[in-house]
């Protein structure tokens, strides 16, 4: 009896129904990274719409072209909005707190503390030309950029002379996330050094919440005592934070 056979060929069989690969010549399109150019189109709206229509988080991603040449750095800007609360704390943050942001290094760490230290000269150049108590909202937005974003209380003055115009900007001291130490006496010290008529105290309350505190408040009065027989006046004392700034004489608590 015959037995039954099949012919098989080991040969690979065309699937005519397949679908052909692409060409490989590169990824398709549509697996290009969303990124893209993106650097492009975003220059093409600041330059079409000007700077101040775009939103902080692309503002930092135009600077942050700069420093990072390649790759995506819109999670970046974003990253760092958040870690910091607003584009004036990035720029304000210290440099070793950047850093601890991955993708922050020392280069742009600088860049960043670059970008802040010239928008603080352009303020103080706005309250040194004129008198500062004719300048009151210079005055304010530079003790802002100044001071809002510091992460440590910092005790500061400004010393003026007869015309109310600055002879000079010191710190006094640097201290704790809720405290800076402050002397009567080494304030006066300084304004009799200077030739300073009268002087306007500054610190900040890294908390956010400017709301002067019942020490803040007596460290104020023994300032003015101090001053009062040596005939320096205290214009004020402002008190800067995440959300304002607060001026004691303004709320008459001295």
């Amino acid at each position: 009896m015959d037995r039954p056979f099949a012919v098989e060929d080991a040969s690979a069989q065309p699937d005519l129904w397949r679908v052909p690969d692409p060409p490989k010549k590169g990824r398709p399109k549509t697996d290009r990274p969303h990124y893209i150019g993106h650097r492009d189109r975003l220059r093409e709206r600041a330059t079409a719409g000007g700077l101040a229509a775009l939103p902080d988080y692309e503002l930092l991603e135009l600077y942050l072209f700069r420093a990072i040449p390649r790759g995506d750095v819109k999670p970046l800007a974003k990253q760092l909005l958040a870690r910091f609360g607003s584009l004036g704390g990035v720029l304000g943050a210290a440099a070793e707190e950047l850093r601890t942001v991955k993708g922050v290094g020392e280069a742009l760490a600088l860049d960043l503390k670059l970008m802040h230290e010239a928008s603080l000269r352009t303020a103080r150049e706005a309250v040194a030309k004129r008198p500062v108590i004719s300048s009151w909202s210079a005055l304010l937005a530079y003790v802002k950029t100044a001071l809002a974003h510091e992460a440590r209380e910092q005790f500061r003055v400004l010393f003026l002379d007869k015309k109310n115009q600055l002879i000079a900007d010191e710190v006094m001291n640097r201290g704790t996330v809720d405290h800076a130490p402050v002397y009567p006496r080494e304030v006066m010290r300084r304004a009799l050094e200077l030739s300073a008529s009268a002087v306007i105290l500054l610190h900040n309350h890294p908390s956010g919440d400017p709301t002067p505190s019942s020490a803040d408040i007596d460290m104020t009065r023994q300032v003015v005592d101090a001053g009062r027989p040596l005939r320096i006046a205290v214009h004020d004392h402002l008190i800067a934070a995440r959300d304002g700034v607060a001026s004691l004489k303004a709320l008459g608590l001295f």
